[in-house]
């Protein structure tokens, strides 16, 4: 059973074919991930990694270790706080907030920081948990 205060984490380093394989799979071909010298004039002077492919960490771990298989999505908001560009490492914790009595349904805080400890993603995901 989960208590307030559980947690878990996972990290993973984006590599360029980690951005091209979601660009093609999604179909976000947006030149800030995919073109070096698109990027080079932006802002962030270069190629960043898609938003989505990095809270999809935040998937992947509420889906396998907390709550783990047979959890479902109800709700998940995600606030882009910073960029992650390729070769970044993102660590994602998620910590149980609150447990509902009625049903199996848990909320916890979501967040993802980089190797430099900057929060580059943070919300809060709502599951319904397995029976």
């Amino acid at each position: 059973m989960f208590r307030i205060g559980d947690s878990a984490s996972i990290s993973k380093t984006f590599t360029d074919d980690d951005v091209l394989t979601f660009a093609n799979i999604s179909g976000d071909k947006n030149p800030i991930h995919l073109d070096e010298d698109y990027a080079a004039k932006t802002r962030f002077g270069k190629r960043l990694v898609h938003g989505i492919l990095t809270s999809g960490l935040i998937s992947a771990l509420l889906g396998m270790e907390l709550p783990g298989p047979g959890s479902i999505y109800i709700k998940q908001t995600l606030n882009f706080r910073a960029p992650v560009f390729i070769g970044d490492t993102i660590t994602v914790k998620v910590t149980v907030t609150n447990i509902r009595k009625d049903k199996p349904i848990i909320t916890l805080d979501t967040i993802c920081t980089n190797q430099d400890e900057i929060l580059v993603i943070d919300g809060e995901a709502v599951l319904l948990t397995p029976a």
